[in-house]
């Protein structure tokens, strides 16, 4: 599902509807928060485009990037994406 281009980790998903988008975004700000590493997304209804590079490291990827996008796909295995 993920995506590696432009020095970025990509990913695009579609929930259920609006509020499993966002209880996902939620579970998922909460541990970025502890890594002190913030990802770039855009939430349209169900929708959710996430993009992960690290800035201190010229906006390259890094294995900070890497830990958060296998978290994140931990998380996604109990949502029924479309």
């Amino acid at each position: 599902m993920w995506k590696e281009e432009s020095n970025k980790l990509s990913i695009h998903l579609e929930f259920k509807d609006f509020a499993e988008a966002m209880g996902f975004i939620i579970e998922l700000s909460i541990k970025a928060e502890k890594m002190n590493h913030h990802p770039t997304w855009n939430n349209t209804w169900n929708k959710v485009d996430i993009y992960l590079c690290t800035n201190d490291a010229g906006d390259s990827i890094t294995e900070k990037d890497r830990k958060l996008a296998k978290f994140i796909d931990e998380v996604l295995v109990k949502y029924k994406l479309k």
